[in-house]
């Protein structure tokens, strides 16, 4: 009798300090959940992407699925209005190009998305890079997710240059634009000092004034 409540108190003494290493992870997590403001609008694509993320594989955590879904549908809508989208993607290439908007170039669009979509720190889930038609004027950009391990085919793109700073995601595989793989630019992308202004000169897109030789390099 003395060694059970012996061993009872061992286990629970286990229980609390698990408990309270947990609790902070848990309370960070939801802390971050919360901190996402998704538009009434998008909140049904919102879920619905949530359900596209989980559905790529069994060992994707659901809740992961949702965090990042929510994150992408606020992240995208706070840079809309913070790039003040206005007309067409074409035409605001058009104000970028001479000066009357600081930011809103597909890959721009990209860059953000893949730092927010970074900053969760996703374990069932992977950040891709995708490129179409890389170093020419017709160049779009776009982040591809998969499940942990999946290739790069397998998984759902979020655009967000083609519908104005609306977010389209779908299977990458399926859309009209092919797009490839770049990992080293995502690399660079994210070994950039959060405090570094990000440079547009290496990139070929519609009005820009000029295109350098690419720091693009990697699988195409």
């Amino acid at each position: 009798m003395k060694l059970q409540i012996q061993s009872l108190t061992y286990f629970g003494a286990v229980l609390v300090i698990f408990g309270a290493w947990a609790k902070p992870a848990l309370g960070d997590q939801q802390q971050q959940a919360s901190s996402f403001q998704v538009q009434k609008a998008d909140v049904a694509k919102a879920g619905k992407l949530a359900g596209d993320l989980a559905s790529l594989s069994p060992r994707v955590n659901r809740e992961e699925a949702k965090l990042l879904a929510d994150c992408a549908f606020a992240t995208v809508s706070k840079l809309r209005r913070e790039y003040r989208m206005f007309g067409t993607p074409i035409f605001n290439n058009f104000l970028i190009y001479h000066g009357l908007r600081k930011r809103g170039y597909c890959y721009q669009w990209s860059e953000d998305l893949l730092l927010a979509l970074d900053k969760l720190k996703l374990t069932s889930l992977e950040l891709h890079w995708g490129e179409y038609d890389p170093g020419t004027w017709r160049e779009n950009n776009c982040i591809v997710v998969t499940a942990k391990g999946q290739p790069f085919e397998r998984g759902i793109m979020l655009e967000c240059w083609r519908h104005l700073g609306h977010l389209y995601f779908g299977l990458v595989a399926s859309d009209y634009e092919q797009y490839a793989e770049n990992s080293a630019y995502a690399r660079l992308v994210l070994g950039r000092s959060a405090a570094r202004k990000a440079s547009g000169a290496n990139h070929g897109v519609a009005f820009q004034k000029r295109v350098l030789a690419s720091e693009k390099t990697g699988n195409y």
